[in-house]
């Protein structure tokens, strides 16, 4: 494949890429963004470079790990409040070029459907203790009226039974 084409399939995955992504420098200032990183996150490209990375990101001690241990930094889920975003983030350094690179996955609906489930499961939970406390409360007054109508039909047994017992004496 010639350079030329290789160039413009790597300019086309970057605009299209729907990861967001964005390189720091040793001073964690944005030096990189792609499209991406720019509709998530409500900025524009020349707003942002040469900014702190702490600006648009908030937190960024994964980035400082990451600087410092020069090591791969997988699967950090984090929430972002503005915009509301939920990323899953790979953080890894590039030491040629002296820079900390992010891709940003978002997964703001798988989160929404996992606290989702998470809030149909403890109701759930509630609804069956509730019908287990009904049921129990139940079953106590059904014993309480049998012990109840038990003692009363014992009562009226043995009176008979004496009854009986006295005509026959």
């Amino acid at each position: 494949m010639q350079e030329h084409t290789q160039n413009h399939i790597w300019r086309l995955l970057w605009e299209y890429d729907p990861n967001g992504l964005i390189a720091v420098d040793s001073n964690f200032t944005i030096v990189l963004v792609n499209p991406a990183f720019c509709r998530m996150f409500e900025v524009e490209e020349p707003n942002i470079l040469g900014e702190a990375a702490s600006s648009i990101l908030g937190n960024i001690e994964h980035f400082q790990k990451v600087w410092n241990s020069q090591q791969v930094i997988r699967g950090i889920e984090r929430e972002y409040s503005h915009p509301k975003l939920y990323l899953r983030e790979v953080v890894f350094p590039i030491p040629e070029e002296k820079i900390i690179a992010c891709i940003m996955v978002d997964i703001s609906q798988e989160y929404q459907r996992r606290q989702e489930l998470q809030h149909l499961k403890t109701e759930t939970v509630l609804n069956v203790r509730e019908v287990v406390d009904n049921q129990m409360k139940v079953a106590q007054e059904i014993a309480g009226l049998l012990g109840e109508t038990t003692a009363e039909t014992k009562v009226s047994l043995l009176k008979i039974i004496e009854a009986v017992e006295q005509e026959m004496v």
